[in-house]
């Protein structure tokens, strides 16, 4: 009787664990919306670092170089396509993954990899627009 009662409390006890653990889980992943070049499952990390190394760094901007204003006047708005600059970086970054995959042989590139040879910094070298781009003036 107590060996039933102990197995009872055991399954349960193990039914809210899973429970709980695929809950955390599912408050771990993050949707992005409008996501068109980097992976829909890109994990919050992958994204910011993305981000932090490729565009802060490698054309020497800020967010709101390619993401628009959010119209309520607080932060940006990440999904919003309002500003051209977006487009270009998309451009950009698909004009880099297949250079790297044409002429580097890498058969999956992705932007954030570190196999990538040819990355933003190779032309661009820390500046929005690289020498003799038409955003020198």
């Amino acid at each position: 009787m107590i060996n039933r009662k102990l197995t009872v409390v055991i399954a349960l006890l193990a039914s809210v664990t899973a429970t709980a653990a695929t809950a955390i889980n599912k408050a771990d992943v993050v949707h992005y919306e409008n996501l068109k070049v980097l992976p829909k499952d890109i994990s919050s990390h992958d994204l910011q670092s993305i981000m932090a190394d490729d565009f802060d760094d490698g054309l020497g901007v800020t967010c709101g170089f390619c993401h628009a204003n959010a119209k309520n006047g607080h932060g940006l708005d990440f999904a919003s396509d309002a500003k051209p600059e977006k487009e270009i970086a998309r451009q950009m970054m698909r004009m880099t993954m297949g250079i790297n995959k044409k002429y580097f042989k890498l058969k999956h590139p992705r932007i954030g990899n570190q196999a990538l040879v040819v990355l933003c910094t190779t032309c661009h070298k820390g500046q929005a627009f690289p020498d003799g781009a038409a955003g020198d003036n």
